[in-house]
């Protein structure tokens, strides 16, 4: 092991600044979860704050808004994570029939800028495009006789116009692992089919899905523990108050709870109870994804 650490160790080194970063700013923090168990005041700081013990997790679960607060990231959350798998399938199997090299390098390059945009700029983007004044999208509604749709104000709309733009966003770039995934497909499978008069249609079904169906399974099983992380940025800077009775998640209910009302306390319960469930969920994602892939970090 220590001849190994030597050989190797100008790779840790590399590591070495992430690492450091890694515990300033995740494990260090990781002592302020302490508030979550006080009345915690800025005024006499984590030592003298008064202990309440669960007091703050009885005060949050007992709040009208919290079930509804859940329930929206789980909408959003959910349908996120089904469709980043569909979408992203369906687009590599589509990208992979096209025989024109620079077309297709065209195509998904096109596709993949979007994940390198913030949803700072998109929000602003998408607001304008999804106006329904002006919008570009309302526009073409127009032209086959379509009411304007009020994709950012309306609340029975709103949590699928969230689902659908990060699908838009991520697209491009959840298609690149498929895409790897497929060229590494043993062409002679394919003559075979061709030989045996399988159409390119037959060749999806019989040979391609189920060369991707590990990939499939093990990227969904690892999506589990995203399961409660509904997208902060793009919904703080996309939602309004009037789409707070679908749109408002628990990312969102947290940073208005800590740093618009300037409740402390009850903010880190309500992140310490997501933190807890999004570990077991990622405990349990990777036990899955072992059973059925074999899949292991070490």
């Amino acid at each position: 092991m220590l001849k190994r650490l030597c050989r190797e160790r100008a790779l840790h080194l590399m590591l070495l600044p992430s690492i450091v970063l890694l515990f300033l700013f995740h494990y260090i923090p990781l002592g302020g979860i302490v508030i979550a168990f006080q009345d915690y005041s800025p005024v006499r700081g984590i030592l003298r704050s008064d202990w309440v013990g669960m007091g703050n997790f009885t005060y949050i679960f007992s709040l009208p808004t919290f079930p509804r607060v859940l329930r929206n990231t789980l909408l959003i959350a959910c349908g996120k994570v089904v469709l980043n798998i569909l979408v992203p399938v369906t687009f590599a199997l589509l990208l992979n029939e096209i025989r024109s090299a620079a077309f297709k390098r065209t195509i998904q390059t096109v596709a993949y800028l979007p994940h390198f945009l913030s949803w700072v700029i998109l929000g602003g983007i998408l607001t304008d495009v999804l106006s329904p004044s002006t919008g570009i999208v309302n526009r073409i509604l127009g032209l086959f006789g379509m009411e304007p749709v009020f994709f950012l104000g309306d609340a029975a709309i709103f949590p699928y116009t969230m689902i659908w733009t990060e699908i838009w966003k991520e697209m491009g770039f959840g298609a690149v692992i498929y895409l790897a995934t497929l060229t590494g497909i043993d062409p002679t499978y394919y003559e075979a089919a061709v030989v045996d008069g399988a159409t390119r249609w037959k060749q999806t079904v019989y040979i391609t899905l189920p060369c991707l169906a590990p990939t499939i399974v093990l990227l969904s099983m690892l999506a589990l523990g995203n399961v409660l992380n509904a997208g902060f940025d793009q919904v703080y800077n996309m939602y309004s108050i009037s789409v707070y009775s679908t749109g408002d998640i628990i990312d969102t209910f947290i940073y208005r709870l800590g740093l618009e009302d300037f409740q402390f306390s009850p903010s880190a319960a309500v992140g310490l109870f997501k933190s807890a469930i999004s570990t077991v969920l990622i405990i349990l994602s990777y036990k899955l994804a072992d059973i059925t892939t074999g899949y292991r970090i070490i």
